[in-house]
């Protein structure tokens, strides 16, 4: 029913579409209105819509949409951390979320350490009386590595300690770190949530205590996303699932074949039964082991001359999307680091990121068999 003095439909659920309308609008009546509805107040109707399903997806209580992921990371940890607070962070962990540690918080007076595969062994002794927040990936960027996050909640919560896992590689498909006590859960929507290479954007879920706290930093911050990309990523979400459940397929695939390649000296991937972590991995990672992986060529003056004579999988930065993608982290998602940071992570020059796409699995192993071989 449209209301003539709000100017706004009364009940969604009387609207007779499938689709949740598009609402562009970014001035809206407030008389009569319970709450100021605005997109940087993240309470339209396009955006709640989103969180609504995300939560679903997490099994989380409440959440919010960001305008990418790094905004989702950035908003989380300063509204958790104050001047005089101590963070863990694993050292495995994206390039970019390293570089805003790193950069930020020394002006914020935040001190943190990165904990080496963040081992719980490790986290318990640089644990301090104030450290506040625990911040993990799993699988990590770009070697897969993989986290026991039962047993980091359970560390965490004895020391009253809050967490955080980004859960982009993963996908609530794949990994429900709430559900193993994790506190809040990031994304980089940008990958497979969006998962057509089209949209920029994070998102947040956790419990609605929490969700209240970081609200208040992201309505400062301003990092809403406006009603038609909320759209597409609406339209996303709806084929999440059969999109990774593809990706996962072709993935375990392609690192068998990856494995038996005598071109190549290394294939980090979890579903991989001599991964180091495959046990934990296979514990927490219900839905499949991802559509990520990395490998290692054995010639490392190849790589370029590898990359150029790839004809399906395309050279390209970002991932999950339903293009195979292919980049080197070094010159790349993680260029930030120093050559000693990069190394001490294992991530070498002859280290290839590969994000598999919902392509036949076999055209995508021919291709890369044939760059090598040619």
């Amino acid at each position: 029913m449209y209301n003539k003095r709000t100017g706004c439909v009364q009940n969604q659920q009387q609207r007779q579409g499938v689709n949740t309308p598009i609402f562009t609008s970014t001035a809206n009546r407030y008389i009569g209105n319970d709450e100021i509805v605005y997109p940087r107040n993240f309470n339209t109707e396009n955006q709640k819509a989103i969180v609504e399903k995300l939560c679903l997806l997490e099994r989380g209580e409440a959440g919010m949409i960001l305008s990418s992921g790094t905004a989702a990371i950035s908003t989380v940890l300063f509204s958790l951390l104050k001047a005089g607070d101590h963070a863990l962070l694993s050292r495995e962990i994206y390039g970019g979320t390293l570089k805003l540690v790193k950069e930020e918080f020394t002006k914020f007076n935040i001190a943190f350490d990165l904990v080496p595969n963040a081992e719980i062994g490790n986290i318990k002794s640089l644990i301090r009386e104030n450290t506040k927040v625990i911040y993990t990936e799993t699988p990590s960027n770009p070697l897969l590595s993989v986290v026991d996050l039962q047993a980091i909640a359970n560390i965490a919560r004895e020391h009253q300690i809050l967490t955080v896992v980004d859960n982009t590689f993963a996908t609530p498909i794949i990994q429900n770190p709430i559900a193993l006590g994790i506190d809040i859960v990031v994304h980089s929507g940008t990958k497979y949530l969006g998962g057509h290479h089209d949209l920029c954007f994070g998102a947040v879920v956790t419990t609605q205590k929490l969700k209240d706290i970081i609200y208040q930093s992201a309505l400062n911050f301003g990092g809403s996303l406006n009603g038609l990309d909320c759209y597409l990523i609406e339209r996303s979400l709806k084929t999440l699932a059969l999109r990774v459940e593809k990706q996962n397929d072709n993935a375990m695939r392609v690192a068998k074949a990856l494995q038996e390649n005598a071109g190549i000296s290394n294939v980090y991937y979890p579903g991989l039964v001599n991964h180091p972590n495959h046990a934990i991995a296979a514990r927490q990672m219900e839905g499949g082991f991802g559509g990520m992986l990395s490998f290692e060529l054995k010639d490392i003056g190849k790589t370029d001359e590898f990359l150029d004579r790839l004809q399906l999988i395309i050279p390209a930065l970002s991932l999950g999307g339903v293009e195979t993608t292919i980049c080197q982290p070094s010159n790349s998602s993680h260029a930030s680091l120093t050559e000693a940071e990069r190394l001490g992570q294992g991530i070498t020059d002859a280290l290839l990121r590969l994000s598999v796409g919902i392509e036949d699995a076999d055209d995508l192993i021919r291709d890369i068999e044939k760059a090598l071989t040619a």
